[in-house]
């Protein structure tokens, strides 16, 4: 069984930045692709990026594409996501999750990831 946790989330003014955490542990394998996902009141979780399991490549979608960076460190089980540039609409509560599939592709499908983490809230005031 693998835990996630999230951290880092708070209240930050439009224009600044955020770096939320996520920690693995239990059964932690680091072969395993990871992805930030985020869901705002009222709406559907929404995918925010991803990352494989060494670390090479990363996916984001578009709305967060050029203001938002993954990464991981993989000797201790943590992976990260750099919020920069932050809008009114990125507000909401930031999930990390971690797939058993293959870890050299990237995945963006909420059916494609096993492990979830209880989300860390991220509000932005405008």
């Amino acid at each position: 069984q693998v835990e996630l946790a999230e951290s880092g989330g708070g209240l930050v003014q439009t224009g600044g930045s955020l770096r939320l955490s996520c920690a693995a542990s239990g059964r932690t394998l680091n072969v395993y692709s990871m992805a930030w996902f985020r869901q705002a009141p009222g709406k559907e979780r929404e995918f925010v990026g991803c990352i494989s399991w060494t670390g090479a490549s990363t996916s984001y979608a578009d709305s967060v594409k050029g203001r938002f960076t993954i990464s991981r460190d993989n000797a201790k089980n943590m992976m990260y996501l750099q919020m920069n540039s932050l809008k009114p609409e990125d507000t909401g509560v930031y999930y990390c999750a971690q797939s058993r599939l293959n870890g050299n592709r990237l995945y963006w499908a909420i059916g494609d990831f096993d492990y979830w983490g209880q989300g860390t809230q991220v509000t932005v005031s405008s």
